[in-house]
């Protein structure tokens, strides 16, 4: 066996807030054909929602130990001090992993993180099998690039005199730079028409043909998404990005908090004033655990501006803190003693 063929391959799944990666993977690792998986989860905030979400998930061919979540920063810009040893951690499991997904933060820009892989401590031991791009097809259908675009994606269209992108634009424009995959989600929403008005959308931002895969609540054939086999390190320096020569960046854009509430006692109401805050404030994503008084299930959160959607995922275990927290995430400037009373109510 070669030393190439015994590096792990990798593939990294970006994709913007709320278009649907965490639900892709979860239907991976439920259709994994015998492979044994590990995953990198990557939150831009301090709470790993989307960790939990797929450690709760119980699936043999991804137990536990295999999710490790980076939840100080984005990946892109904390590459060093935690991508590397996420991947030593994952390499060192036995039995040996056969395939590692990484799962970008709605905010980060895929072409430092594959660009890590040229590392020569790296690119020893694994290789980017590919880079898939998933994107909100309802959204993109209502011709923005992600649910709660509204005014500031407006204006931007409006006012010809503003000299650059808004910087969700940017974003999207970059992961649809790197991709070699675009899953279309969320395409059983869509009329014929409003397929067609997102599929002219990404390709008006594609430099280079990319097939474009539509997918209803994540399901996807594993063998599409896995064993591309494109070594895409090798390949990163020629898609070009918003942000070449410049990933010193800190995501100055966009705010991220925390919000810890007391029990709740409906969560249609929660779920009600999610919705409130969304429209009144500008938050792009809200998602957490909750605990609703009486129930012995928590309550997972998640919202795309005023969409909202919420169910139990699984019992509180013996001795665990019955703590509800939401992630907050929107554009700089969120107003948060606002967005904090609304959640209370």
């Amino acid at each position: 066996m070669t030393a190439s063929s015994q590096r792990v391959p990798c593939t990294v799944i970006t994709g913007f807030l709320g278009a649907g990666k965490t639900t892709l993977l979860r239907n991976v690792l439920e259709n994994a054909g015998g492979k044994r998986l590990a995953i990198i989860v990557n939150e831009f905030g301090d709470v790993g929602i989307d960790g939990d979400i797929l450690k709760g998930c119980g699936i043999d061919a991804c137990p536990e130990e295999n999710v490790v979540e980076l939840a100080n920063g984005c990946i892109c810009c904390t590459v060093a001090d935690d991508f590397v040893p996420a991947l030593d951690k994952i390499l060192a499991l036995e039995p040996r992993v056969d395939h590692i997904l990484i799962e970008t933060s709605g905010l980060a820009l895929p072409k430092p993180l594959v660009q890590a892989f040229q590392w020569p401590t790296v690119k020893s031991r694994v290789t980017v099998d590919g880079v898939i791009a998933v994107v909100d097809g309802l959204a993109l259908a209502q011709g923005r690039v992600a649910h709660d675009m509204d005014a500031l994606h407006a204006q931007r269209q409006e006012d010809d005199t503003l000299d650059h992108d808004d910087p969700v634009e940017e974003v999207f424009e970059d992961q649809i730079a790197c991709a070699d995959l675009i899953i279309l989600s969320k395409s059983d929403l869509m009329d014929d028409a409003g397929r067609q008005r997102a599929n002219a959308i990404i390709s008006a931002h594609m430099a280079r043909a990319v097939k474009v895969v539509p997918a209803s609540h994540g399901k996807v054939d594993a063998s599409v998404l896995l064993g591309l086999g494109l070594a895409v390190e090798d390949d990163i320096e020629n898609r070009k990005t918003h942000h070449d020569g410049a990933f010193d960046h800190e995501h100055d854009d966009f705010d991220t908090f925390v919000i810890e509430l007391p029990a709740i006692t409906t969560p249609a109401d929660l779920a009600a004033r999610v919705a409130q805050a969304a429209e009144a404030e500008n938050v792009l994503r809200v998602k957490g655990f909750v605990d609703v008084a009486g129930k012995p299930m928590r309550l997972l959160v998640q919202a795309v501006g005023a969409r909202v959607s919420h169910h139990f995922d699984r019992a509180w275990a013996p001795g665990e803190e019955r703590k509800s927290r939401l992630v907050v995430i929107g554009l700089k400037g969120l107003n948060r003693p606002a967005i904090e009373t609304i959640l209370a109510g």
